[in-house]
């Protein structure tokens, strides 16, 4: 019964703000690399943030320096802080959760949220 729910997403102005939150259950998300990702029409997957379980964060070169990805670990969720958005953010966004253990991955994916991003 492990489950990620994403939630905080909506319609905002672009150049405007928004901060998603994912909830964990069932697990605890201490031992997990934990990401972001959005889906869009017409375009593949992309991997917007990830954060390490030690703390290590990566961001795609289109949300780097206007997205920035969190976890508290005590609280079990996992955060992503959006600012000076645009309509190329306009997407689905997911979070996932990963592991290796003994080389073999673990992987739990959440419910997404919809942000759309329009005047």
């Amino acid at each position: 019964q492990e489950k990620l729910v994403a939630a905080g997403g909506g319609l905002v102005q672009p150049g405007g703000s928004l901060r998603l939150s994912c909830a964990a259950s069932g697990f605890a998300i201490s031992a997990y690399d934990m990401s972001w990702y959005r889906r869009a029409p017409g375009k593949i997957d992309e991997s917007v943030a990830r954060i390490t379980n030690t703390g290590r964060t990566n961001y795609a070169e289109s949300v780097e320096g206007r997205f920035t990805i969190s976890r508290n670990n005590d609280e079990n969720a996992l955060y992503l802080q959006m600012n000076s958005l645009t309509s190329e953010d306009t997407a689905e966004y997911y979070c996932c959760a990963e592991r290796l253990v003994g080389g073999l991955r673990s992987e739990y994916w959440g419910q997404g949220t919809q942000v759309t991003v329009s005047s």
